[in-house]
């Protein structure tokens, strides 16, 4: 299908899980879909997957039913809210963790016949570094990658950083550190992140915010609901909005170039 402008392509990554990442995509998607923007989120944590319940729903088709020949990718598009529609990486499906090139060939064949345009698609990545999180990041034009103050996080991040940039030639990354006790807590845990990073590794790390500790966030998260429609006016719903309205104003951290198109056609060169 021919697309009427550029989608950007966002994927949001960790090194480990637990560290709020598939919180950050959810949010973040449904903020930039209050901007009147058309939003996409991909949850790519497949066959574990949970954005759906977030949105207080469960996604009765989601891509392994495509894959299967059982659905079409249309009718896998769930819309969430206004502006606002997932596609499910289904959940419980242990074939779905590891997929051969065939398998994701599929995927990437089913997802290129989406019915409509996006001006944004948020990938909610598995954390770790399989061969499927290597794949969708690699794809997308924009990685963010969320830190916190565990040692085992930076770790992880690192490597995961690491391989991206030296098998799939990803040279830039979007930081946010999580679960910090505020503002200059987290640019001071990216800053040391970024020391690390840049001591071993030729890659640009853009910081794009912090999100505090949050006992409404905690709540919230527990409740697998979204903190910027349960209590917008919290620390942790502020800050993401502030991470939103970065990534709205910040064009040259953003890349849209290629959009959807090039998505798929850098997901296919990944895969191969």
């Amino acid at each position: 299908m021919s697309f009427r402008y550029p989608t950007k392509t966002i994927s949001v990554t960790s090194g480990k899980g637990g560290v709020g990442k598939t919180t950050l995509a959810c949010n973040l998607a449904y903020k930039l879909s209050r901007y009147d923007k058309k939003v996409l989120i991909f949850d790519a944590d497949l066959g574990m997957s949970n954005v759906d319940i977030f949105f207080g729903t469960r996604a009765e088709t989601t891509i392994f039913d495509v894959m299967s020949g059982k659905k079409t990718i249309e009718d896998a598009l769930v819309r969430l809210d206004s502006n606002l529609y997932l596609i499910s990486g289904g959940h419980g499906i242990d074939q779905m963790q590891n997929l051969d090139a065939y398998a994701r060939r599929t995927v990437l064949d089913s997802l290129k016949e989406l019915p409509m345009s996006f001006d944004y698609m948020v990938i909610d990545t598995s954390p770790g570094i399989s061969q499927n999180v290597l794949h969708m990041n690699a794809a997308a034009k924009n990685n963010i990658v969320v830190i916190t103050a565990d040692p085992s996080s930076f770790a992880d991040s690192y490597a995961l950083i690491k391989v991206l940039n030296q098998k799939y030639k990803v040279n830039r990354f979007s930081i946010v550190s999580n679960c910090v006790k505020n503002q200059e807590d987290g640019f001071y845990l990216f800053k040391r992140f970024q020391d690390v990073v840049q001591k071993f590794l030729f890659v640009s790390l853009d910081y794009l915010g912090a999100i505090p500790q949050d006992s409404q966030l905690k709540s919230a998260n527990i409740n697998k609901r979204i903190i910027l429609k349960q209590d917008p006016t919290s620390d942790a719903a502020i800050a993401i909005s502030q991470i939103s309205s970065e990534i709205l104003k910040s064009q040259y951290k953003i890349n849209s170039s290629g959009g959807l198109e090039m998505f798929w056609d850098n997901l296919a060169r990944a895969t191969s």
